[in-house]
Order: C-alpha cells, then sequence, then structure tokens
C-alpha cells in the first residue's frame, strides 16, 4: 500500500517558506512578524497532525487489523515507531516534546507560546522530512 505524503510535504515546505518570512522581521511593532508568527504555529500543527495521520498508516502493518493501531493515541504512534525502528529513541521525545507544544497552543494562542514553538522549529522542520522519507521509503520495501 503506497502513502501520499504530499500534503504533508507541503505543510513542511510552507512552515520553512514562514520561518524565513518571520526571519526578515523584527519582533517590536512588525504585524508582519505577527502574521508570520500565527503561519508558523498553524503550519507546525498541520504538520504534526500529518505526521501522526502517516504514521498511523504506516504502523498499520505490525497490527493484527487496522482498527488497532486507530487507537493509538499520537505519542503511542511515536513509541512504535521506535519499536519498530521507523525513527530512534531520540526522535520520540522529540515529537513528544513538540506534542506536547501543541497542545498548550492549543489552549492558548498568547505570545508566550507561540514563541516557545517558533524555537522548536528548526528540529521539528528536520524530524518531519525525515519522517516523510521514512514513510516513503517503506513504501519500496
Amino acid at each position: 500500500m503506497s502513502i501520499d505524503t504530499t500534503f504533508l510535504r507541503r505543510c513542511i515546505a510552507s512552515l520553512e517558506r514562514a520561518v524565513e518570512g518571520i526571519e526578515r522581521h523584527e519582533v517590536d511593532d512588525d504585524v508582519m512578524y505577527d502574521i508570520y508568527r500565527a503561519a508558523c504555529v498553524k503550519e507546525f500543527e498541520l504538520v504534526l497532525e500529518q505526521s501522526g495521520k502517516l504514521l498511523r498508516k504506516r504502523l498499520a502493518a505490525w497490527f493484527a487489523s487496522n482498527r488497532q493501531a486507530d487507537r493509538l493515541h499520537f505519542k503511542d504512534l511515536f513509541r512504535h515507531a521506535a519499536r519498530h525502528d521507523l525513527i530512534s529513541p531520540d526522535a520520540v521525545e522529540r515529537w513528544l516534546r513538540y506534542r506536547d507544544n501543541r497542545n498548550d497552543t492549543a489552549h492558548d494562542y498568547g505570545e508566550n507560546f507561540a514563541e516557545a514553538t517558533l524555537k522548536l522549529l528548526p528540529n521539528s522542520i528536520g524530524d518531519a522530512r525525515a519522517l516523510a522519507d521514512i514513510i516513503d521509503r517503506a513504501d519500496d520495501a
């Protein structure tokens, strides 16, 4: 079964562009900074959701039924991915941090949470690219 990573890769590219945009603007009194920061947070959320969705599809092969894989919570998906040598334990810890941050921003879109998200973006973009590659490579197996 082929898993289409096109939308995930598009979200990653959008996130990269938003990061590039925010780097061109000053924090103080620049509405464009606020716009790019909001775009970064939203694309970060989309990348997380798509990553979990596609990883769930990839992991289904290790379960007796798709229903078992469907019951896994986001964090458990990544733990199972490490268990099956799809990602490293260090990557799992980073993904769990990304999810915790996303859960925090979902309840409070304040400036502090958004700024905390920005600090995670360099690693999260790399991890998301690596995950998309892993999902694509599994199609070749």
